[in-house]
């Protein structure tokens, strides 16, 4: 398929996977949304097309990037090569790969909102000095 075209049906999937992922019913997300569940239904079908208003609240409410949403690209923006420096120069530092670990880690870090990652950071501050005694 050409890169420039959307496929509504692949759009649609992906916006069910990730509702369902945070164990949505249509109808919740719908409520969340704003929309009807119908509507919802038909979009995660690819039937119907949407607004970028309506991608803005579903892309919001599921804490992921249109980008992704749009065109299923994991990392979006600018972070996409110090991400990759990053997880390589961690992969290179210890003794084990935790390589698989860390992509998943920011896999969910990119998906949440500056708030969630802030409070991540903080948790994860609070924990560290406890695991190495």
């Amino acid at each position: 398929m050409d890169k420039n075209v959307l496929d509504f049906k692949e759009i649609g999937s992906r916006i069910r996977t990730e509702r369902e992922k945070l164990d949505l019913t249509r109808e919740k997300f719908a409520e969340i949304v704003g929309l009807s569940s119908f509507y919802i239904g038909q979009i995660e079908r690819g039937e119907r097309k949407m607004s970028l208003e309506t991608l803005a609240k579903i892309s919001k409410a599921l804490h992921m990037s249109t980008d992704y949403l749009l065109f299923g690209n994991n990392f979006s923006y600018d972070s996409t090569a110090q991400n990759i420096s990053v997880l390589e120069s961690a992969d290179n530092s210890y003794d084990s790969n935790p390589k698989g670990d860390l992509q998943e880690l920011l896999s969910i870090l990119l998906r949440c909102s500056d708030k969630e990652v802030s409070l991540v950071n903080d948790l994860v501050k609070l924990i560290l000095p406890h695991i190495n005694k």
